[in-house]
């Protein structure tokens, strides 16, 4: 269900802005939460909900909108907030206001918030109003302890994006000495080391275990392995 933000009204008609046309919605040429209403040429000043900026360009009656949502270009003035402990204005999406706390965030809706918690391992970002790679954020201090493996490994914070640009939940890394083996980052933060059958090694490049000798630098990995050589022996035979 969509929700629905209140217009507030100004008191007063103005009688500076000159209506384009004597029926619609205009902005104000400096205040993105400013815009004016024409009726038969009139202009009535209003103000969008405190949080909420004017978007000319929405189609909608109710051009009210988030402001990662809306380029304000050189409309930089804003109304005065109206704020409390959890919402620095009466709505929009918010940071926990603990700065080390960042996959906590708010949904505040005429003054009342709603606590909402990112996905594992993603840090909420106020300007798209979404939760990304910590990288993407770009937010210092956060409180988040980085797990390691016992040789030292962890996950990277970039994260990896696939061929298509979507970002890959559960992303793989290959094991620097060991061809056989390679890491999975669960939820891009939590490591675990894996490994592949024996006799095939891990590939970067397909992100898949594939034999030795379709791998550049593994080619050799299985060569003074009897194991393995018993294996191919067996292969062979049947």
């Amino acid at each position: 269900m969509p929700l629905f933000f209140p217009t507030v009204v100004l008191p007063l008609v103005s009688a500076q802005f000159k209506c384009p046309e004597k029926f619609g919605s205009y902005e104000d040429p400096k205040q993105c939460d400013k815009y004016y209403e024409c009726d038969e040429g009139k202009a009535t000043e209003k103000l969008c909900p405190d949080g909420l900026v004017f978007d000319p360009l929405n189609r909608k009656v109710n051009k009210c909108d988030q402001p990662f949502n809306v380029d304000c270009g050189d409309r930089i003035e804003l109304q005065e907030p109206h704020s409390n402990h959890l919402c620095p204005r009466k709505n929009g999406f918010f940071a926990h206001p603990d700065e080390s706390v960042c996959h906590v965030f708010y949904n505040c809706i005429d003054g009342d918030a709603v606590e909402s918690k990112c996905p594992t391992g993603l840090h909420f970002d106020e300007y798209s109003g979404t939760c990304v790679w910590p990288a993407a954020a770009g937010r210092t201090g956060c409180g988040e302890k980085q797990e390691s493996l016992k040789d030292g490994f962890s996950c990277p914070k970039e994260g990896q994006v696939s061929d298509h640009g979507q970002v890959l939940a559960h992303p793989k890394y290959p094991h620097p000495n060991d061809c056989q083996k390679f890491y999975v980052c669960l939820n891009g933060v939590t490591p675990r080391e894996q490994g592949c059958p024996l006799g095939e090694v891990y590939s970067e490049e397909t992100q898949r275990c594939e034999q030795p000798e379709d791998v550049p630098g593994c080619e050799d990995w299985y060569k003074d392995n009897e194991e393995v050589k018993q294996l191919k022996g067996k292969k062979r035979k049947e």
